[in-house]
């Protein structure tokens, strides 16, 4: 995701990012690296995927991120002395002098991601130094600040992106220069995690090259690409804390986009409760609906072909899929508000919200009783098959349309992008009590 160049803001006012003594697994206490790590907590397929990774290793980051108890409080409680013991035993350690880390990813195609991890100076959208894209949903942050306020931790990465320059003019200290650099250096850490993913990881500690990437970054903005109820987390606790105090930044993983394009995908909804024969007899006279008779990547193909033309969606869960397009434009205009610029109104996640969860299905987008959010397409139409659901499942928005919306201050809704690829967590920790 592009973002603003230097000349749309000021140095005093761009990314602040301060190294930090990261905390991270002892190679030696672990199993192995890559069975201690996860996707990001709000990736993870549960339960099913949960219940992987918490018998993949008995220290696995999963127990920290999303600890299993009957209670909210009991599980905040049990992930706080899980790290509290995991420090005792030399598990987690402490790297010895504060650091930026430049963190790589390469998946099985070859596709390349670089950026550096510290921690960031917080700020308030109307700043205009990072940039949401994307509502929140109150629970989910109040879920989140309840867990890194019983565990004093940022546990795991935001994926923010920003667009440098020109490389030509690069000085040996810009942020790119430094990251290339330190990518031919022997790493901290090297895993390939199950999915067939590289992780390498480097502590930048040399004062001129940590002057270099702060001052390169003070002339930059950034977009949240992925961590936006994470990022409101942190915004809430830093306002509970008298500053100067260690709330004031938060840990994030800063990409440059002009070098290092990332991935937009899309994130399904389940609807639990609603099965698709009732789904569809809901859409008559709205929607036109096609049943497709075809396995799911064909299906997949005929959903981005109808999204070619406008709004387009795929249900399943009855064992075949069902494409709709071509809503109803008087529907269209009584549903969805007019105070928002053309690009909002017109998106998928617009219409579905709007127009099919608020005024067709009637099911509310903040009740978890009612609504998951999965990223995984497969999984998305498993779990609605076994459950006796409805799957809709979305095509990507383009990354252009992310980014002029952001830029304008218009949110999209919830869970309407999926950028990639994400950081791993359990790499790196920021406890903020050192």
């Amino acid at each position: 995701m592009n973002s603003a160049g230097p000349a749309d803001v000021p140095a005093r006012m761009g990314l602040q990012l301060t190294p930090f003594r990261g905390l991270r697994y002892d190679p030696d206490r672990v199993g192995s690296l890559a069975a201690v790590t996860s996707p990001p907590y709000d990736v993870i397929v549960r339960p099913d995927g949960l219940i992987h990774l918490e018998s993949a290793d008995p220290h696995n980051i999963v127990r920290l991120i999303l600890p299993q108890a009957a209670t909210p409080s009991i599980r905040n409680e049990q992930a706080a002395d899980t790290l509290d013991d995991w420090l005792a035993e030399g598990i987690l350690t402490t790297d010895p002098e504060p650091a930026l880390y430049v963190y790589e990813q390469r998946d099985p195609t070859g596709h390349l991601q670089r950026g550096v991890i510290g921690a960031l100076r917080l700020s308030e959208p109307s700043e205009r130094v990072v940039l949401p894209h994307e509502d929140v949903m109150p629970h989910v942050v109040a879920e989140r600040a309840a867990l890194m306020r019983a565990t004093y931790a940022n546990l795991e990465p935001l994926l923010l992106t920003y667009r440098s320059g020109n490389s030509a003019d690069a000085s040996p200290y810009a942020t790119s220069t430094v990251v290339e650099r330190v990518a031919t250096r022997p790493p901290l850490l090297a895993t390939t995690t199950e999915d067939g993913f590289s992780h390498r990881l480097w502590a930048v500690t040399d004062p001129a090259e940590l002057a270099g990437i702060q001052a390169d970054l003070a002339n930059h903005q950034a977009l949240i690409a992925d961590g936006h109820h994470r990022w409101a987390t942190y915004l809430r606790l830093r306002a509970e804390h008298a500053s100067p105090s260690p709330w004031d930044h938060g840990l994030v993983l800063l990409v440059d986009t002009a070098r290092y394009p990332l991935r937009v995908r899309a994130i399904h909804r389940l609807l639990h409760g609603l099965p698709v024969p009732e789904a569809l007899s809901a859409l008559e006279g709205h929607f036109r609906v096609r049943h497709l008779a075809a396995p799911l990547p064909e299906a997949l193909t005929a959903l981005a072909e109808a999204a070619t033309a406008g709004n387009a969606f795929l249900l399943a869960g009855d064992g075949a899929f069902h494409l709709l397009d071509r809503p109803d434009e008087g529907l269209l205009a009584r549903t969805i508000p007019a105070d928002r610029p053309q690009a909002w109104r017109t998106l998928d996640a617009t219409v579905l919200h709007a127009t099919l969860l608020a005024h067709i299905w009637r099911i509310p987008e903040d009740s978890p009783a009612r609504i998951a959010y999965i990223h995984d397409t497969a999984a998305t139409v498993e779990k609605a098959e076994r459950d006796g659901g409805t799957a809709v499942l979305m095509h990507p928005v383009r990354e252009e349309v992310v980014r002029d919306l952001a830029r304008q201050g218009v949110t999209m809704p919830r869970k309407s992008t999926s950028f990639g690829p994400k950081p791993a967590s359990g790499l790196v920790l920021r406890s903020l009590a050192h």
